[in-house]
């Protein structure tokens, strides 16, 4: 009894002393965290804003940068000049990314933040920036100093590049022959290359920024249209240069020369093109339906848009098929004009047509057509125009859009006129052609193309149905005699096409008769194919304010088709 009485005083001095050293020990936890706090509190904190400010720069939100800068430096340096200065040296440098590697301890007034730039031309760099912070912990700000605007400045250094191109490689066209050689851009065929390969210029103030983040030199000569142009970025190959911090080299890098081009140009078409134009105002163009190769391009072939008058018909037409609102032997009242929203339009030359779709085709009579256009609705005509092709980026570099406004599609006589090539609808000659080239190929559009040996692409457009039907109406427009298209006829071949008469003012008097200028007030169209059934050539032709598509048009598109043919054989 006696040791178990000991036993239990001894518990008792434990669970006393136990009383007076755990508020000691809970004392000196205390202590301990709060010397943690002061030691790791006020650097955590900075070293947060740190990484705080480089992921605003790594995201490119300025904004969110310059909100962490101190208050002096915001009233140095405005919020647009600030985030100036960073996307200037973004370009500078062809900056792709840049990543935080790892922060650093605050030494003295700075973190020295340590970064992985990607960049396009100078590869990966990796470099320091000292970062400058104005106050301590929690209150800790940004000092913004010219270094901060990229990796691996010092000091007032600013960042530069010296860059040079590389000798500008060589176009050919479809057959080996160069279209525009050496540093003079010479040609054995001279004519020819004169009409496509385009000139070099300086760089346009349109394109300077896109061509300054590629790496260009401000002084060089870049394509100013044709296939200079379309072929910029390949001929040119790749500038090579240093990147400097003031005079010290950041990263260097050297050229790397471009490639020749073969284009899709054929130097007997373009010929054809070129004597098709004898030296008139126009457009021409030639395409292989079966690739959507252009063969020929001469004058104002994709670079000029016109309103295209009656060729707007090959998607009226099948958009008026394909709806089912219409069939080729439906017959229409024969009439000299049409009346719509109150408002009368005439038919060429106060015509009276009409009969059966086919017929009125044939002849082109916007009795006919601008009524239909208003039945098949605004809506449909454009879903179709834009399947076509129109208000759709050109797949050719430096061609203008063709387009159909839909806010000029609103009432019936706005969508009858656009159904007729009238209103507001432009087009260039590549365009119509690329739509007489859907119908060879049975509905499916061929998307033009400029270089050689590429894959073919084709965009769906209408049922193999909708454009046979359409095929029958466009040979009716060349083989029948009262077509307007005969003069495109080439005997022995089967050619399908369509004539458009674009009026650029009034050209009818109140009763219907041409007023004595008419032919200066109109543009000429044509488009066609050949052979039909097995197309190997499209052509189509454009002449501003030169008479009717039959009499101007159709017969300078048959001297290329004919040229094509020749050459396809």
């Amino acid at each position: 009894m006696e040791g178990a009485g000991r036993h239990r005083g001894r518990r008792r001095l434990w669970r006393r002393r136990l009383r007076l050293l755990i508020p000691l020990a809970v004392l000196a936890g205390i202590a301990v965290a709060v010397v943690l706090v002061l030691r790791a509190g006020p650097g955590r904190a900075e070293r947060q804003l740190v990484t705080s400010y480089v992921h605003a720069w790594a995201a490119g939100e300025y904004h969110q940068m310059y909100a962490l800068l101190s208050p002096a430096s915001r009233q140095a340096i405005g919020e647009a000049r600030f985030a100036a200065g960073y996307r200037h040296d973004a370009t500078v440098a062809t900056l792709v990314s840049l990543t935080a590697v790892r922060v650093g301890k605050r030494v003295g007034g700075q973190i020295p933040l340590r970064m992985r730039v990607l960049t396009r031309l100078f590869g990966t760099l990796r470099e320091t920036v000292e970062v400058p912070l104005k106050g301590t912990g929690s209150s800790a700000t940004v000092e913004f100093v010219p270094a901060l605007l990229f990796p691996g400045l010092r000091g007032h250094e600013r960042l530069a590049r010296h860059m040079v191109l590389p000798p500008r490689a060589t176009v050919l066209a479809a057959d080996g022959t160069p279209l525009a050689e050496g540093p003079d851009r010479t040609s054995p065929i001279p004519d020819v290359a004169g009409q496509i390969a385009g000139v070099l210029g300086p760089i346009p103030a349109k394109n300077a920024a896109t061509y300054a983040a590629e790496g260009y030199p401000a002084g060089a000569k870049v394509g100013q249209d044709g296939l200079e142009l379309v072929f910029q970025n390949q001929l040119a190959g790749q500038p090579g240069g240093a990147l400097l911090a003031g005079h010290r080299v950041l990263a260097r890098v050297a050229p790397k020369p471009g490639h020749d081009v073969t284009t899709t140009i054929v130097p007997s078409i373009e010929t054809a093109a070129i004597n098709a134009l004898a030296g008139r105002f126009g457009g021409m163009v030639a395409m292989n339906p079966r690739t959507g190769a252009l063969l020929a391009l001469a004058g104002i072939a994709y670079s000029d848009a016109q309103p295209p008058g009656s060729t707007m018909k090959i998607i009226t037409s099948t958009g008026a098929l394909q709806a089912g609102i219409v069939k080729l032997g439906t017959v229409f009242p024969y009439s000299t004009a049409a009346v719509l929203d109150g408002y009368t339009l005439h038919n060429a030359s106060g015509e009276d047509c009409g009969g059966t779709l086919l017929n009125a085709f044939a002849v082109s009579c916007n009795s006919v057509f601008a009524p239909l256009g208003a039945k098949l609705g605004g809506k449909r005509l454009l879903a179709m125009a834009e399947r076509f092709g129109f208000n759709q980026t050109p797949t050719i570099p430096g061609a203008a859009e063709s387009s159909i406004p839909p806010s000029s599609l609103g009432s019936d006589l706005e969508v009858g006129s656009s159904a007729i090539g009238q209103g507001q609808v432009l087009a260039t000659p590549l365009e119509m052609a690329d739509a007489a080239a859907t119908i060879a190929m049975g509905g499916r559009r061929p998307l033009p193309t400029l270089q050689a040996h590429l894959p073919s692409h084709f965009a769906p457009v209408t049922s193999r149905h909708v454009a046979d039907e359409m095929q029958q109406m466009m040979i009716a427009v060349v083989e029948s005699g009262s077509g307007t298209g005969t003069a495109a006829e080439i005997p022995g071949v089967t050619v399908a096409g369509k004539t458009g008469t674009a009026e650029l003012a009034n050209t009818t008097t109140s009763n219907g008769s041409s007023v004595a200028n008419a032919n200066q007030l109109t543009d000429a169209w044509f488009v066609g194919y050949a052979p039909v059934g097995a197309p190997r050539i499209v052509a189509g032709a454009l002449f501003p304010n030169q008479g009717a598509g039959g009499g101007t048009a159709a017969p300078a598109v048959r001297q290329v088709l004919v040229a094509g043919l020749q050459a396809t054989h």
